[in-house]
């Protein structure tokens, strides 16, 4: 007879829910005894824990379990995708709004690249959106300096080989010629490190500006750079298959927007976008102090990133 599992979650996976820690450093904790169920000190992540049990951290009891929520964040050039930085580089987390709790990062994006990340507070929901599985298409729009030819991504197309690593089929597509550089959109469905540079280096091209507009049904349009948009969680729940219940539900359905927090930091060259558009689905207010939040607008709920001015990428048509 096999034995079933206990009920509820693992100790650190609740920690990490209730945005005590990671789970990884929910276990260091755990392991140097500052972690308490029922009263009683625990030394091992091996134990499940219910609703019923009372759990505090150096005394203090935590904090009820947050709902599963998803962020939007339009990544600045000159950010590293980490919590902190051995060589003192700025992070993405330096311009998190003080109110936003405990997030991580969907996949990442390298220091010389920008566009959109997404952030969520839940473990499972990181996983899941990472997995090629998922079959989610990430879409870039990528600068080559050069003049290439539509053929000369075909082996890009077909799937390549790079430094003893395979590499999926990628969908091309050659936009525009801009003077001594092209505009490209390359669609994929996995995230290697710096995949899309390494596989246009392995063809003779290089890249000089690479812009990540959408994840899956997820898209960057008019968000500004360093702005933090919150997504309303009943879209969350629609496009990830979570349950509708209390703890994913939100009055109206619509979770509260966020502010960025201003911050110096180093500016990518990129002219300000246009007037905030409106997405389905989220919800941002005005960076700037004071201002009230933009109204919605029905009926622009389609990527408009490549609408924008020629630093922000090829125009269409």
């Amino acid at each position: 007879m096999t034995q079933s599992s206990p009920p509820g979650d693992r100790i650190a996976k609740v920690l990490s829910r209730a945005g005590v820690a990671s789970r990884r450093d929910a276990e260091r904790m755990i392991q140097a005894r500052r972690v308490a169920v029922n009263g009683k000190l625990i030394d091992s992540p091996a134990l499940n824990v219910t609703e019923a049990d009372r759990i505090t951290v150096d005394g203090k009891p935590i904090r009820a379990p947050e709902p599963p929520r998803l962020w939007l964040y339009n990544k600045p050039v000159g950010r590293v995708t980490t919590t902190s930085d051995e060589k003192g580089r700025p992070t993405i987390f330096d311009d998190m709004p003080e109110d936003i709790p405990r997030v991580m990062t969907v996949g990442r994006l390298d220091l010389n690249s920008e566009g959109l990340l997404l952030l969520t507070n839940d473990g499972a929901i990181k996983r899941r959106l990472e997995l090629p599985s998922t079959g989610w298409l990430r879409r870039y729009r990528v600068r080559l300096k050069g003049r290439p030819q539509d053929s000369d991504f075909d082996p890009l197309r077909k799937g390549i080989e790079v430094d003893g690593e395979r590499f999926q089929p990628m969908q091309v597509q050659l936009d525009r010629q801009q003077g001594a550089n092209a505009w490209v959109t390359v669609s994929l469905r996995e995230g290697k490190n710096r995949e899309i540079r390494r596989a246009m280096d392995s063809i003779g091209l290089s890249v000089n500006r690479l812009i990540r507009v959408s994840y899956g049904p997820f898209q960057l349009g008019n968000l500004k750079q360093g702005e933090v948009e919150e997504l309303r969680r009943r879209v969350v729940r629609d496009q990830l298959g979570l349950e509708d219940d209390s703890d994913t539900a939100s009055p109206k359905g619509a979770a509260k927007p966020v502010r960025r927090r201003d911050r110096p930091g180093p500016k990518p060259g990129a002219k300000p976008g246009a007037k905030p558009g409106f997405k389905p689905g989220a919800r941002r207010t005005s960076s700037a102090p004071g201002k009230a939040p933009a109204r919605p607008r029905p009926g622009r709920g389609h990527d408009r990133s490549d609408d924008r001015n020629n630093d922000r990428g090829p125009k269409r048509g």
